[in-house]
């Protein structure tokens, strides 16, 4: 029997194979290596800390994004970097 898998069939012998290969254990180094990911910020993990923002909030700073050609993280970092500096 095929399973759909992202819209697409996955036949059983390939699940099969996945699970295979997950009980036989990853190489972890050799994964960050292959799956890359986003480049580091600094010498530390950078920590995600969710924030809550009204519509008008996320309207205004998704406008100032599209105005400075930042994606919306980008936007905040920006606007924290001005307030650290003001200090």
């Amino acid at each position: 029997m095929a399973r759909k898998m992202q819209g697409r069939e996955v036949a059983e012998a390939e699940v099969d194979r996945w699970v295979e290969e997950a009980e036989a254990g990853y190489d972890v180094e050799d994964l960050k290596r292959r799956m890359g990911g986003r480049p580091a910020r600094g010498a530390a993990a950078s920590e995600v800390v969710p924030v809550r923002l009204t519509a008008a909030e996320l309207e205004a700073l998704m406008r100032r994004a599209e105005k400075e050609h930042l994606n919306r993280s980008e936007a905040i970092r920006a606007a924290l970097a001005a307030w650290s500096h003001a200090a």
